[in-house]
């Protein structure tokens, strides 16, 4: 077995966030009957899970109205584009031979809207929302690394959320934390990523050395070159 690179999408290769606020304002209007606009949406909503945001908004039932309305406001929301150097990176990484997963909260039929088919290209394996239980459970990096062939122990996973570091490490897989992300450097930090990485300009195939590094030498503030 050999290792892998895995990568959460949303707040890692895609900045979503105003797309993602957007989506969340457009399911609130139609769900109250009033305009609901971003300004109106809490702080943090775009790190809180979206049931608990529409909830807090006065939206009842909000499982199941996301179900009929998430996706077409998603689609129609502007405001998504690759982090500069997310290309590039995961072009180097492929040069390289090294084995790439996205490990994804987004259903598998919305990808292609919102990745080029130039990124899924590059990745070997995908797996979504209905393909495993979601973050922080362990399940779906574990399922990636088995369709890849990779050990845990020597592969990465670079996510933007506290979820994301909490299934690495549940996984066995080294967290690496996407400080241009969601949650921020702080708390990905925190919640115990190995390395934080201030720019996606650092994606490339120097990610899969922290695997292999004994976790005092590393610091939040490492960078991957």
């Amino acid at each position: 077995m050999t290792g892998a690179v895995l990568f959460d999408m949303d707040g890692v290769l895609l900045d979503s966030r105003e797309a993602v606020l957007a989506t969340l304002a457009g399911v609130a209007t139609a769900a109250l009957g009033r305009r609901i606009t971003v300004a109106d949406l809490p702080p943090a909503a775009a790190t809180t899970p979206r049931v608990e945001v529409l909830t807090d908004l006065g939206v009842t039932e909000p499982d199941e109205l996301c179900e009929i309305w998430w996706d077409p406001a998603l689609a129609t929301a502007a405001g998504t584009a690759l982090f500069p150097g997310v290309l590039e990176g995961l072009m180097a990484i492929k040069d390289a031979g090294i084995a790439t997963g996205l490990v994804t909260l987004q259903k598998r039929d919305r990808l292609s809207w919102l990745l080029p088919p130039a990124v899924l290209d590059l990745l070997d394996v995908t797996v979504c929302r209905e393909d495993a239980e979601p973050k922080p459970a362990p399940d779906g990096l574990l399922l990636a690394l088995g369709k890849l062939g990779a050990a845990p122990f020597e592969s990465v996973f670079l996510g933007d959320t506290r979820g994301d570091i909490t299934a690495a490490r549940a996984a066995g897989v080294t967290p690496l934390g996407a400080g241009w992300g969601y949650a921020g450097p702080t708390a990905l930090a925190t919640a115990g990523a190995t390395a934080v990485l201030d720019d996606a300009s650092r994606i490339g195939p120097g990610l899969l050395d922290y695997a292999s590094c004994p976790q005092a030498m590393l610091t939040a503030t490492t960078h991957a070159r």
